[in-house]
Protein backbone atom coordinates (compact mmCIF):
# COMPACT_ATOMS: atom_id res chain seq x y z
CA UNK A 1 0.00 0.00 0.00
CA UNK A 2 2.71 2.52 1.05
CA UNK A 3 6.23 2.20 -0.33
CA UNK A 4 9.19 4.39 0.62
CA UNK A 5 12.41 3.83 -1.33
CA UNK A 6 15.66 5.56 -0.26
CA UNK A 7 13.68 8.52 1.09
CA UNK A 8 15.63 11.42 2.59
CA UNK A 9 14.59 14.88 3.69
CA UNK A 10 16.87 17.85 4.33
CA UNK A 11 15.72 21.23 5.63
CA UNK A 12 17.63 24.37 4.75
CA UNK A 13 17.86 27.48 6.91
CA UNK A 14 19.95 30.63 7.21
CA UNK A 15 22.35 28.83 9.54
CA UNK A 16 22.83 25.74 7.39
CA UNK A 17 21.10 22.47 6.61
CA UNK A 18 19.51 19.83 8.82
CA UNK A 19 19.13 16.28 7.56
CA UNK A 20 15.93 15.01 9.17
CA UNK A 21 15.65 11.63 7.44
CA UNK A 22 18.15 9.54 5.52
CA UNK A 23 17.65 6.58 3.18
CA UNK A 24 14.35 5.32 4.57
CA UNK A 25 13.18 2.07 2.94
CA UNK A 26 9.82 0.87 4.21
CA UNK A 27 6.90 -1.11 2.80
CA UNK A 28 3.58 -0.88 4.65
CA UNK A 29 1.00 -3.49 3.72
CA UNK A 30 -2.65 -2.84 2.90
CA UNK A 31 -4.67 -2.80 6.13
CA UNK A 32 -1.57 -2.86 8.32
CA UNK A 33 -1.20 -0.84 11.51
CA UNK A 34 2.39 0.49 11.51
CA UNK A 35 3.64 2.38 14.55
CA UNK A 36 6.69 4.64 14.28
CA UNK A 37 8.75 5.36 17.39
CA UNK A 38 12.04 7.10 18.10
CA UNK A 39 13.63 9.84 20.14
CA UNK A 40 12.47 13.45 19.83
CA UNK A 41 13.80 15.10 16.68
CA UNK A 42 14.41 11.86 14.80
CA UNK A 43 12.03 12.78 11.95
CA UNK A 44 8.88 10.83 12.86
CA UNK A 45 6.50 13.71 12.10
CA UNK A 46 8.50 14.61 9.00
CA UNK A 47 7.97 11.06 7.75
CA UNK A 48 4.19 11.44 8.11
CA UNK A 49 4.18 14.78 6.34
CA UNK A 50 6.11 13.26 3.44
CA UNK A 51 3.63 10.37 3.10
CA UNK A 52 0.74 12.85 3.33
CA UNK A 53 2.18 14.89 0.46
CA UNK A 54 2.40 18.01 2.62
CA UNK A 55 6.14 18.41 1.92
CA UNK A 56 8.35 16.91 -0.81
CA UNK A 57 11.16 14.47 -0.14
CA UNK A 58 14.70 15.65 -0.92
CA UNK A 59 15.57 12.27 -2.41
CA UNK A 60 13.93 8.91 -3.01
CA UNK A 61 10.46 7.78 -4.00
CA UNK A 62 7.15 7.55 -2.10
CA UNK A 63 4.16 5.70 -3.52
CA UNK A 64 0.67 4.87 -2.27
CA UNK A 65 -1.10 2.12 -4.16
CA UNK A 66 1.64 2.30 -6.80
CA UNK A 67 1.08 6.01 -7.50
CA UNK A 68 3.78 8.60 -6.68
CA UNK A 69 2.94 10.98 -3.83
CA UNK A 70 3.28 14.53 -5.16
CA UNK A 71 0.53 16.34 -3.23
CA UNK A 72 -2.18 15.67 -0.62
CA UNK A 73 -4.71 13.01 -1.65
CA UNK A 74 -8.38 12.64 -0.80
CA UNK A 75 -7.91 8.99 0.14
CA UNK A 76 -5.27 9.88 2.75
CA UNK A 77 -6.39 11.49 6.03
CA UNK A 78 -4.19 12.92 8.76
CA UNK A 79 -4.87 13.35 12.46
CA UNK A 80 -2.69 15.64 14.56
CA UNK A 81 -1.80 16.01 18.25
CA UNK A 82 -4.53 18.59 18.82
CA UNK A 83 -8.11 18.09 17.64
CA UNK A 84 -8.25 21.57 16.02
CA UNK A 85 -12.04 21.66 16.01
CA UNK A 86 -13.81 24.81 14.84
CA UNK A 87 -15.32 26.18 18.07
CA UNK A 88 -18.43 27.69 16.45
CA UNK A 89 -19.44 24.45 14.72
CA UNK A 90 -21.28 21.55 16.31
CA UNK A 91 -19.74 18.11 16.64
CA UNK A 92 -21.61 16.89 13.55
CA UNK A 93 -20.62 19.95 11.52
CA UNK A 94 -16.97 19.49 12.50
CA UNK A 95 -17.07 15.86 11.39
CA UNK A 96 -18.62 16.89 8.06
CA UNK A 97 -16.04 19.62 7.38
CA UNK A 98 -14.03 17.52 4.86
CA UNK A 99 -17.27 16.88 2.97
CA UNK A 100 -17.66 20.63 2.47
CA UNK A 101 -13.99 21.09 1.56
CA UNK A 102 -14.21 18.38 -1.11
CA UNK A 103 -17.60 19.78 -2.23
CA UNK A 104 -19.39 16.51 -1.75
CA UNK A 105 -23.13 16.36 -1.04
CA UNK A 106 -23.57 16.77 2.72
CA UNK A 107 -26.80 14.78 2.76
CA UNK A 108 -25.02 11.72 1.33
CA UNK A 109 -22.49 11.66 4.18
CA UNK A 110 -24.61 12.66 7.17
CA UNK A 111 -25.66 9.09 7.97
CA UNK A 112 -22.06 7.94 7.74
CA UNK A 113 -21.04 10.73 10.14
CA UNK A 114 -23.71 9.66 12.62
CA UNK A 115 -22.50 6.04 12.44
CA UNK A 116 -18.94 7.18 13.14
CA UNK A 117 -20.13 9.16 16.17
CA UNK A 118 -21.94 6.08 17.43
CA UNK A 119 -18.86 3.91 16.78
CA UNK A 120 -16.70 6.24 18.90
CA UNK A 121 -19.20 6.58 21.75
CA UNK A 122 -20.39 10.06 20.77
CA UNK A 123 -23.98 9.30 19.87
CA UNK A 124 -26.12 11.93 21.53
CA UNK A 125 -23.40 14.60 21.21
CA UNK A 126 -23.93 15.58 17.56
CA UNK A 127 -25.35 19.01 18.44
CA UNK A 128 -22.81 19.88 21.15
CA UNK A 129 -20.10 22.49 20.67
CA UNK A 130 -16.41 21.60 21.22
CA UNK A 131 -16.13 23.55 24.50
CA UNK A 132 -18.82 21.29 25.95
CA UNK A 133 -16.65 18.19 25.45
CA UNK A 134 -13.71 16.73 27.34
CA UNK A 135 -10.30 16.49 25.67
CA UNK A 136 -10.80 12.82 24.93
CA UNK A 137 -14.19 13.44 23.38
CA UNK A 138 -12.78 16.24 21.23
CA UNK A 139 -10.12 13.88 19.94
CA UNK A 140 -12.82 11.32 19.15
CA UNK A 141 -14.53 13.99 17.03
CA UNK A 142 -11.22 14.60 15.28
CA UNK A 143 -10.94 10.87 14.57
CA UNK A 144 -14.46 10.83 13.10
CA UNK A 145 -13.57 13.81 10.93
CA UNK A 146 -10.53 11.93 9.61
CA UNK A 147 -12.61 8.82 8.87
CA UNK A 148 -15.56 10.60 7.20
CA UNK A 149 -13.77 10.57 3.84
CA UNK A 150 -13.32 6.78 4.06
CA UNK A 151 -9.55 7.04 3.67
CA UNK A 152 -7.41 4.19 2.42
CA UNK A 153 -4.62 5.52 4.64
CA UNK A 154 -4.89 7.20 8.04
CA UNK A 155 -1.80 9.05 9.28
CA UNK A 156 -1.74 9.84 13.01
CA UNK A 157 0.84 12.15 14.59
CA UNK A 158 0.85 11.49 18.35
CA UNK A 159 -2.92 12.01 18.51
CA UNK A 160 -3.26 11.13 22.20
CA UNK A 161 -0.18 12.87 23.61
CA UNK A 162 -2.11 15.79 25.14
CA UNK A 163 -4.54 13.54 27.02
CA UNK A 164 -4.29 12.31 30.59
CA UNK A 165 -2.96 8.78 31.07
CA UNK A 166 -6.31 7.05 31.60
CA UNK A 167 -8.03 8.80 28.68
CA UNK A 168 -5.01 8.00 26.53
CA UNK A 169 -5.37 4.29 27.29
CA UNK A 170 -9.10 4.44 26.56
CA UNK A 171 -8.48 6.16 23.21
CA UNK A 172 -5.82 3.64 22.23
CA UNK A 173 -8.20 0.78 23.00
CA UNK A 174 -10.93 2.52 20.99
CA UNK A 175 -8.61 3.00 18.03
CA UNK A 176 -7.62 -0.68 18.16
CA UNK A 177 -11.28 -1.69 17.96
CA UNK A 178 -12.00 0.72 15.08
CA UNK A 179 -9.00 -0.52 13.12
CA UNK A 180 -10.13 -4.12 13.60
CA UNK A 181 -13.59 -3.14 12.29
CA UNK A 182 -12.53 -0.97 9.33
CA UNK A 183 -9.16 -2.40 8.28
CA UNK A 184 -7.79 0.99 7.23
CA UNK A 185 -4.02 1.21 6.70
CA UNK A 186 -2.68 3.24 9.63
CA UNK A 187 0.70 4.88 10.24
CA UNK A 188 0.84 5.97 13.87
CA UNK A 189 3.65 8.12 15.31
CA UNK A 190 4.05 7.86 19.07
CA UNK A 191 6.56 8.29 21.88
CA UNK A 192 4.72 5.64 23.88
CA UNK A 193 6.05 2.08 23.73
CA UNK A 194 2.82 0.91 25.37
CA UNK A 195 0.71 2.44 22.59
CA UNK A 196 2.94 0.91 19.94
CA UNK A 197 2.64 -2.59 21.43
CA UNK A 198 -1.11 -2.27 22.01
CA UNK A 199 -1.90 -1.05 18.50
CA UNK A 200 0.68 -2.10 15.94
CA UNK A 201 1.20 -5.08 13.67
CA UNK A 202 4.78 -3.86 13.25
CA UNK A 203 6.84 -1.09 14.83
CA UNK A 204 9.39 0.94 12.86
CA UNK A 205 12.13 2.18 15.17
CA UNK A 206 13.97 5.27 13.93
CA UNK A 207 17.49 6.18 14.99
CA UNK A 208 18.48 9.60 16.28
CA UNK A 209 18.76 12.38 13.69
CA UNK A 210 19.20 11.94 10.85
CA UNK A 211 16.41 9.42 11.20
CA UNK A 212 17.22 6.04 9.72
CA UNK A 213 15.18 2.87 9.92
CA UNK A 214 17.00 1.14 12.75
CA UNK A 215 14.75 -1.89 13.17
CA UNK A 216 11.36 -3.33 12.25
CA UNK A 217 9.75 -5.27 15.10
CA UNK A 218 6.82 -7.63 14.49
CA UNK A 219 4.19 -7.62 17.24
CA UNK A 220 2.84 -11.16 17.00
CA UNK A 221 0.25 -10.93 19.75
CA UNK A 222 -3.41 -11.89 19.19
CA UNK A 223 -6.01 -9.13 19.19
CA UNK A 224 -7.73 -7.56 20.98
CA UNK A 225 -4.84 -6.57 23.24
CA UNK A 226 -4.83 -4.86 26.60
CA UNK A 227 -2.45 -3.97 29.40
CA UNK A 228 -4.71 -5.48 32.01
CA UNK A 229 -4.58 -9.06 33.23
CA UNK A 230 -4.83 -11.32 30.20
CA UNK A 231 -3.33 -14.44 28.66
CA UNK A 232 -0.69 -12.52 26.72
CA UNK A 233 0.89 -10.39 29.42
CA UNK A 234 4.29 -12.06 28.97
CA UNK A 235 4.31 -11.32 25.23
CA UNK A 236 3.29 -7.70 25.80
CA UNK A 237 6.08 -7.32 28.34
CA UNK A 238 8.63 -8.93 26.02
CA UNK A 239 7.74 -6.64 23.09
CA UNK A 240 7.82 -3.57 25.33
CA UNK A 241 11.22 -4.54 26.74
CA UNK A 242 12.68 -5.06 23.26
CA UNK A 243 11.46 -1.67 22.02
CA UNK A 244 12.69 0.02 25.18
CA UNK A 245 16.13 -1.48 24.68
CA UNK A 246 16.22 -0.36 21.04
CA UNK A 247 15.35 3.22 21.99
CA UNK A 248 18.02 3.25 24.68
CA UNK A 249 20.64 1.89 22.28
CA UNK A 250 22.46 3.78 19.58
CA UNK A 251 22.45 1.26 16.74
CA UNK A 252 22.65 3.01 13.36
CA UNK A 253 22.96 -0.17 11.34
CA UNK A 254 20.62 -1.05 8.48
CA UNK A 255 17.14 -2.22 9.37
CA UNK A 256 16.49 -5.83 10.19
CA UNK A 257 13.25 -7.53 11.12
CA UNK A 258 12.69 -9.18 14.47
CA UNK A 259 9.65 -10.69 16.05
CA UNK A 260 8.32 -11.78 19.39
CA UNK A 261 6.51 -15.07 18.89
CA UNK A 262 3.48 -16.28 20.77
CA UNK A 263 4.18 -19.71 22.25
Amino acid sequence: MINLSDVSRTFKSRTGTVKALQNINLDIRDGEFMAVIGRSGCGKSTLLRLVAGLIPQSAGDIRIGGEPVTRPRRDVAMMFQRPALLPWRTVLSNVLLPVEIFRWHRSEHRDHAMRLLEMTGLDGFAKRLPHELSGGMQQRVSLCRALIQRPKVLLMDEPFSALDALTREEMAAELQRIHMDLGTTVVFVTHSIQEAVLLADRVAVLSARPGRLQRLVDIDIPRPRSFGHNAHMDQVAACSAELHQLLLGNDHSSATATSVEVP
